[in-house]
Parts: structure tokens; sequence; C-alpha cells
């Protein structure tokens, strides 16, 4: 599995909105909310033979009011 960071920022008000979609979907191991840039940080486990650029596209970007997205890969480093 693939540990994937991926944080988003939500059009004004909408926020909660956008958690309660990603909960619904039921793809995130964990989701903040955060302050700064981002308003939401979710940590997902893709499986190894997924396209991750796919995965996140069809899963996550197409969630209304989802304005703009970063994703951190990790690398097991230890």
């Amino acid at each position: 599995m693939n540990c994937v960071f991926i944080q988003l920022r939500c059009r004004p008000g909408r926020t909660y909105e956008v958690a309660d979609a990603i909960y619904d979907r039921e793809f995130a191991s964990e989701l903040y909310s955060t302050s700064g840039e981002y308003d939401l940080m979710l940590k997902v486990y893709i499986p190894e033979d997924e396209d991750i650029g796919r995965y996140i596209n069809e899963r996550i970007l197409d969630i209304p009011h989802v304005d703009r997205s970063l994703t951190t890969l990790t690398f097991r480093a230890f």
C-alpha cells in the first residue's frame, strides 16, 4: 500500500460538505480539519497496483466544492 497525504482547499463555507462527502465514500484512513492554506488533510492508503493520480481524480477531485489539492507521497525510509 502507498501512504499518501492529500490536502484540500474548499470553497468558502463548504468545508463541512466536502468532509462529509469524503467520510461517506469511506476511502480515507484519517481526515483532519487544518489551518493555513488548505482546509482539510486526509491520509489515504492506495493499493500498490493502482495509479495514484487516477485514484485521486476519481475518488476525491470529483467532490463538489474542492478548489485545489496538494498531494504528498511517502516513501519507506526506515
